[in-house]
């Protein structure tokens, strides 16, 4: 492709940044997909504007998407960036900060005319009054050479400019050698002409761009990954979780019913589930989440496994219904995708403020277990968990998810479907003796019967049910026993988790982790573990119950900190439960952890480094 001098690196951080319509999304999607083909290790972070359409040129309509690919495992976005393409003001000035000193910039000079100036609410002009100096810049006027790149092709100016952010992912093909391959299969199968020969000749006009300029003096390398031997997929989170349900469906024999209604940042289980319809798949587009989650719920009664989608304000309307499913003691999975609150809040943005509303978040004594995947390749086998403890215990689940794991995505070695753990369902269907709240001794759960089972009628609703009737019981008593037995049902879920996995030292500082802090989190405890400073990690992907060795675990730390998106809800959980003086990081800024933010955290606390 080029005849330049080449350097091989590491890892890479590029992020793109423009307005929310000019398509950096799928400029960042296109890269990765790339990256992935070429056997890098991946983490990504899309940041989107909170609005529908914020207004154009806007601070508020930028757009993100960071990339962070390397020939070795690497666990989040990356921190600082090396590259910084940016296609207007507004993305320039909101997120110059996050580049190197030493970065690369590359600007579209054609929007920093003084109306683009003006919407992005700068008094001068980025590329005139020094902010950019100590930079490597490229002022490039990538709109007025796409248009007349494509100009023969016949596409209106408005068209044309579309083809923009092609010419973009143009230049960084050519900067880190890259075959465009994939790409061009893609657009070829994706668009019609003349749009499909626009964009293909935008992407071309800017490799060719890119080696015509001199600011390029030498092109870019990242090897290959040494990962396991496998097949291996560039997957999100919620793609994740909706392969996980198909596989329940496949591994169960019932037929998985999703019920959801449209919320950022969860819509996406529902689109990424639909195709699965011929797989023991169903799904619901409901009218509102409580019909979703009822529909959910009567699924489960009639003998398949319902599972509900959402985002917090969600869950806050489907609490009712989840409480009507602790009491009837039906499986259900609620998948809560967590997002920036309270109310509306912060739509797009992540966050880890759900874990109280979960445990806690409905009338009554109402537990349930909660799961917490790690990553978005780790979405799937919780969800599987999930299914697993549900149909085992008869109690809904909910597994906690957020904006960052739903929207990141990462390789997953894509497992054969007999390596997955088997989930047998049991119904009742012998009617001698039945009694309709009568439960196994080992889990506590009580039987599971189709409506229709000949002998097996029983009554179910939302009144309190007397002990093995299941009869609408007032009785003090009664109530006493059906809810400590409902707690303790919950509780012996602790006799299925594995042990506890501690990495790192075990003495010093633990750092206690859970959700999508794993990845800012190890990157963190390395970091200081390499300056010789005692620290240990552990995350936990059961918040409810605890793990039963976590609490002697906790007792062996001089100090335990808990970095979390939130104000401390797990530390609170923490110190409640284990009586340990937990510390509490706190991050409730709409965006994930950055590994040096960790570290800070560390070295406030941990022990000094050991002679």
């Amino acid at each position: 492709m080029t005849q330049r001098p080449q350097e091989s690196l590491p890892h890479v951080v590029i992020r793109f940044a423009g307005d929310s319509g000019d398509g950096m999304q799928l400029l960042g999607s296109q890269f990765t997909q790339n990256t992935a083909l070429q056997g890098a290790d991946i983490a990504t972070l899309p940041d989107f504007p909170a609005e529908i359409r914020a207004p154009a040129g806007t601070q508020e309509g930028v757009s993100g998407f960071q990339l962070h690919f390397a020939d070795h495992d690497i666990f989040t976005p990356g921190d600082e960036t090396d590259v910084l393409v940016a296609m207007n003001p507004a993305a320039l000035v909101k997120n110059l900060q996050t580049l190197k000193k030493t970065g690369i910039v590359v600007v579209n000079t054609d929007k920093f005319k003084r109306g683009d100036l003006a919407k992005a609410r700068l008094d001068s002009n980025p590329l005139e009054d020094g902010t950019l100096d100590g930079y490597r810049t490229v002022l490039a006027p990538i709109s007025q050479l796409t248009k007349d790149t494509v100009q023969p092709l016949g596409l209106n100016t408005k068209e044309a400019e579309r083809c923009k952010n092609f010419f973009a992912l143009g230049i960084m093909y050519w900067l880190y050698n890259r075959d465009p391959e994939s790409t061009t299969s893609w657009v070829e199968s994706k668009f019609k002409s003349p749009y499909k020969e626009a964009n293909l000749a935008a992407m071309q006009a800017g490799m060719n761009y890119a080696e015509t300029i001199e600011v390029f003096q030498t092109t870019y390398t990242v090897e290959k990954a040494d990962f396991a031997a496998g097949t291996y997929k560039n997957i999100t989170g919620n793609r994740a979780l909706a392969l996980g349900l198909a596989v329940v469906a496949q591994r169960s024999g019932l037929q998985v019913f999703y019920g959801s209604y449209p919320i950022t940042p969860a819509s996406d289980i529902l689109h990424n589930l639909a195709p699965f319809k011929n797989h023991g798949v169903a799904t619901y587009q409901a009218e509102d989440e409580i019909a979703a989650v009822c529909a959910a719920i009567g699924a489960s009664y009639g003998g398949n496994l319902g599972v509900t989608g959402t985002s917090g304000p969600g869950i806050a309307l489907k609490s009712e219904a989840i409480g009507l499913a602790v009491i009837t003691e039906l499986p259900l999975i609620v998948i809560d995708v967590q997002r920036g609150g309270p109310s509306t809040g912060l739509p797009t943005k992540t966050e880890q403020s759900d874990l109280m509303q979960n445990l806690y978040g409905r009338n009554g004594e109402a537990p349930v277990p909660v799961l917490a995947p790690k990553s978005p390749a780790d979405c799937f086998d919780t969800v599987i968990e999930a299914a697993a403890i549900a149909m085992r215990s008869m109690c809904p689940v909910v597994v906690l998810s957020d904006g960052y794991i739903a929207n990141g995505a990462e390789p997953w070695p894509i497992p054969a479907m007999d390596s997955l753990p088997e989930l047998t369902p049991t119904f009742r269907t012998d009617p001698e003796d039945y009694q309709p709240y009568a439960r196994d001794p080992e889990t506590l759960a009580r039987a599971w019967v189709r409506p229709g089972t000949p002998g097996l009628q029983h009554r179910i609703g939302g009144l309190e049910k007397q002990d093995l009737t299941g009869n609408v019981s007032y009785d003090p008593e009664n109530h006493q026993k059906m809810s400590e037995l409902r707690a303790e049902k919950v509780r012996k879920v602790q006799d299925h988790i594995p042990a506890t996995e501690i990495y790192g030292d075990e003495d010093g500082l633990l750092v206690l982790s859970w959700g999508s802090t794993y990845g800012a989190c190890r990157a963190a405890v390395d970091e200081v573990r390499g300056s010789g400073r005692p620290v240990g990690h552990v995350h936990l992907r059961h918040l409810n119950p605890f793990p039963a060795d976590l609490g002697p675990i906790l007792k062996r730390y001089d100090k335990v900190l808990v970095p979390e998106l939130n104000l401390g809800q797990l530390v609170k959980l923490i110190r409640a439960t284990f009586l340990v003086d937990a510390i509490p990081l706190s991050k409730i800024q709409g965006q994930p952890f950055l590994t040096h933010e960790v570290v800070k955290g560390i070295e406030a606390f941990a022990p000094a480094a050991r002679s």
